[in-house]
């Protein structure tokens, strides 16, 4: 299964500073408002991007309109699991769905997903940057650190 990171066309400075600008998010009638912090009047760079699909399709900020490739808040929202989440689940309980929880159909069919759940190595994009610059997942769980 392809990350929605991977399947989003951007460059490597855009993926660099989609992890490391103070970016804030909230979920808003199904869509994603993004804050950067970074700014010292972060209330206007605020830009609500919008998903589909478990992908960030669009946003409102001008360089999402004015480059061809996705902006670092589309980015941003990608690299970020939760957030993808949280938006799915938004929009499957607006559609009127319900969530499913996944059953184990047997005792060893439980123990192979725990061991393999173990085993598996999650998102990374670290090849996609610099060697010396974490991606988020990586630096978050403290696989790698920032350089110095």
């Amino acid at each position: 299964m392809t990350t929605p990171i991977a399947r989003l066309e951007t460059t490597s400075r855009v993926r660099k500073r989609a992890q490391y600008e103070a970016l804030e998010f909230e979920l808003r009638d199904g869509n994603i408002c993004v804050r950067n912090g970074s700014y010292a009047d972060p209330e206007n760079h605020e830009y609500t991007v919008h998903v589909e699909d478990n992908l960030p399709t669009a946003c409102t900020c001008p360089a999402d309109a004015k480059y061809s490739g996705a902006c670092k808040h589309r980015v941003a929202v990608a690299l970020r699991r939760p957030i993808l989440d949280a938006v799915r689940h938004h929009q499957l309980l607006a559609d009127g769905g319900e969530t499913v929880q996944p059953t184990n159909q047997s005792h060893d069919h439980e123990e192979n997903s725990e061991e393999q759940a173990e085993t598996d190595e999650p998102d990374c994009d670290c090849a996609d940057l610099s060697s010396d610059f974490p991606c988020w997942e990586c630096y978050r769980t403290g696989r790698r650190n920032l350089p110095e």
